[in-house]
């Protein structure tokens, strides 16, 4: 049996990841599936603690999680397709078309 500390140094190893490709990564791309590592790192902590207390709570905080990360991917991909067609930027910095 794996330990509960381990999986939650694995979620944390995640997150940090996640963290780390956010702010210094500034392709559209590298952004949106640093995000989904995070969102993923918090998905096993949430599986990690429920198979602790012997819960279905987590897991199915985590199924919603999982489709709530589908859409964000989704929304984010058709964002980047309509920024990558007018050919305003492809860097996050450059970006000012969602500012008022």
């Amino acid at each position: 049996m794996i330990p509960l500390s381990a999986y939650v140094a694995v979620s944390g190893i995640l997150f940090v990841t996640g963290i780390v490709g956010v702010l210094v990564r500034r392709n559209f791309i590298i952004v949106l599936m640093s995000i989904e590592i995070m969102l993923n790192a918090g998905n096993l902590n949430l599986v990690a603690f429920a198979d602790h207390l012997q819960s279905l709570g987590g897991q199915v905080f985590a199924l919603f999680v999982i489709a709530i990360a589908a859409g964000e991917a989704a929304v984010g991909l058709a964002i980047i397709i309509v920024v990558f067609r007018g050919k305003i930027a492809t860097n996050v910095d450059q970006i000012n078309l969602l500012k008022w």
